[in-house]
């Protein structure tokens, strides 16, 4: 009998498509649980190759060594051979490439890189982040567009347009504080999300990777910067916004 028939589990209020549900070697569900568990799970040895696992995403139950996000653990293992690079939701991990701040990575960093990052596809004016809100996570420009607006005493100021490549949502993940701007998908977009506990596991399980990682972002806000004093860019448009509305 298929076991998503003798074990209905519905998922817990509030579950993403991230997550998972472990069925124990004592025949009692763990879960629901985000990827980075799952993936700590499996380096403790609390989950082997024929270990049944939930998954959200298309609530269907498989083997650990089946699931995609899963495979490059159990190389070796009976569970089929792993892809090099692995896919990661579809996406081929040489892609993460396009996104400036993880181009220097090797295919092996990049794999370990994905065990803390989730994919999300957008469709067009979606909402991804609202001025105010608390949503501590790191955004990563896969493919699309999205626009960047503040509202400064009731008018919205257009700030930024980030493509490919680019990224958003950093300072958050560091300071815990609310949003200062709006970010709405301009174009069917596919984002790369960290969120600020997946990036404590990065820095506490992978510092190798962490560390220059940090650096990137770092360097990449720095050029920000330098661009915004020696041209007519965002600070300048921000500016004209707030002296336009106290005149």
């Amino acid at each position: 009998m298929c076991l998503e028939y003798q074990v209905p589990l519905p998922m817990a209020s509030g579950s993403t498509e991230a997550s998972f549900i472990v069925w124990g070697i004592d025949q009692t569900a763990y879960g629901p649980v985000e990827l980075t568990t799952l993936v700590s799970w499996v380096k403790g040895e609390r989950i082997t190759p024929d270990t049944w696992i939930f998954a959200a995403r298309d609530r269907s139950w498989q083997r650990a060594s089946d699931l995609p996000e899963l495979k490059m653990f159990f190389s070796g293992s009976g569970g089929g051979p792993a892809q090099s690079p692995e896919s990661l939701r579809g996406i081929d991990l040489h892609a993460l490439r396009r996104i400036k701040i993880l181009a220097g990575m090797s295919d092996q960093q990049l794999e370990r890189f994905a065990q803390f990052i989730e994919i999300e596809r957008v469709p067009q004016g979606t909402v991804i982040a609202k001025q105010g809100d608390y949503d501590n996570t790191l955004y990563l420009v896969l493919e699309g567009e999205l626009s960047v607006r503040m509202r400064v005493l009731d008018e919205d100021t257009v700030l930024a347009t980030l493509g490919a490549g680019e990224f958003f949502g950093d300072i958050p993940v560091f300071d815990h504080g609310p949003r200062s701007v709006n970010v709405t998908t301009t174009d069917r977009s596919i984002l790369v999300k960290i969120t600020a506990t997946a990036f404590q596991q990065l820095a506490k399980e992978a510092p190798d990777l962490a560390t220059p990682f940090l650096l990137a972002i770092g360097k990449s806000q720095t050029d920000r910067i330098r661009a915004g004093r020696k041209d007519t860019g965002e600070p300048v448009h921000l500016r004209r916004s707030v002296d336009k509305n106290k005149s």
